[in-house]
């Protein structure tokens, strides 16, 4: 019989062990019937020996597997190193309670970093999410995660085909300065749906160069509705500021950005505003910032709850935690730090909070 190599007796095993051996068969026979060497049996029996006491008052030494598998429990324990957060109790709270407001592992060690916070305790993020698979904290898991485990399996849905938009206005005409993310001032569009009624929407633009959020709430998901959302935009900030700062928007082959000519041009002025240019059917990865910012939304706005519910003092609390939130690819700055220095560029720092403010 084969034997096994570098496998640890199981408590089925052990059982085995202790009827074998306390019935007499030699360690040898034990040992080819088990598929161990001898050397290893002789070892597991020391682990488990016992002294028997027979009727007769006499002593057999013999095996117990309940011993033998207590022992090895107790060892395991001792298994590795030491937790680095030992009795670091300030950062244990600090980390559950960033969970819960929403914060990914990788995002608390940036704020940390970002914000010069000192804790006994330094770990990496690898370390972090290690903790939280053993339930080291008492509070949060893996449950409190956005992205941990596996990813659903999306059933193929028979969809039509869209009407497409002139083909100056496709996305193969935007500037590839815009592609790069080389230069400020060019939006992704998107829309949001609580149920698949009819109802308030949420209109969503994020700055491809910042990953700037916008969040506007809207009546219904209709054209008119998203051109009222740019005008009172363009009217809150100015027709003058509203060129430089939304430069482009790219946008889906949805029914609410249809009116492209509504979208692109200004009711105050009556010149063009911006560019709109629209994605191919079926291709969201092409406002790929767009889509994993929803993602974020979607931590505070559940599939399927009305829009309805969400009062626009609570919409901007979203907004603001979005571009607040840390992020490794400005070195664990925010959104909000980059799109504002860009604005101190072109002096319009104030333009944020005219912006923020509108319903």
């Amino acid at each position: 019989m084969k034997r096994k190599t570098f496998t640890t007796f199981k408590k089925s095993t052990r059982d085995k062990l202790e009827a074998l051996y306390n019935a007499g068969v030699p360690v040898k026979q034990i040992a080819a019937q088990l598929g161990y060497s001898f050397q290893s049996i002789y070892k597991e029996l020391k682990r488990g020996y016992y002294l028997h006491r027979n009727y007769d008052w006499t002593e057999t030494r013999k095996y117990s597997a309940d011993k033998a598998q207590r022992s090895a429990d107790i060892r395991s324990t001792g298994k590795g190193a030491p937790l680095k957060i030992g009795n670091d109790m300030k950062f244990a709270k600090y980390v559950e309670d960033m969970i819960l407001k929403g914060y990914s592992p990788a995002a608390i060690l940036g704020e940390i970093e970002d914000n010069n916070i000192e804790f006994q305790t330094k770990v990496c993020r690898v370390t972090l999410y290690s903790y939280i698979d053993k339930g080291v904290f008492l509070r949060v898991s893996n449950k409190n995660l956005l992205r941990k485990g596996k990813k659903k399996t999306r059933r193929k849905k028979v969809q039509c085909q869209k009407k497409l938009p002139d083909i100056l206005h496709s996305i193969e005409q935007r500037p590839s300065e815009v592609k790069e993310r080389s230069t400020f001032g060019h939006w992704e569009l998107d829309s949001i749906i609580g149920r698949k009624e009819k109802g308030e929407t949420v209109l969503v633009m994020t700055e491809r160069l910042t990953r700037m959020e916008l969040i506007f709430k809207s009546k219904d998901k209709t054209a008119f509705s998203t051109v009222k959302m740019l005008n009172s935009l363009e009217k809150s900030v100015g027709s003058e500021c509203f060129k430089n700062v939304f430069r482009s928007i790219t946008c889906d082959n949805g029914t609410e950005f249809s009116d492209t000519k509504g979208m692109e041009y200004s009711p105050i002025t009556g010149e063009q505003r911006t560019n709109v240019y629209y994605c191919h059917a079926y291709c969201s990865s092409e406002r790929g910032s767009n889509e994993n910012q929803n993602a974020f939304i979607r931590r505070f706005i559940p599939k399927g709850t009305p829009i309805k519910k969400y009062t626009h003092k609570r919409i901007k609390e979203i907004q603001d935690f979005i571009n607040s939130y840390p992020r490794a690819l400005f070195n664990w700055s925010n959104s909000l730090k980059m799109f504002t220095c860009e604005l101190e560029k072109m002096n319009l720092k104030k333009i944020y909070h005219k912006i923020r403010f509108i319903t």
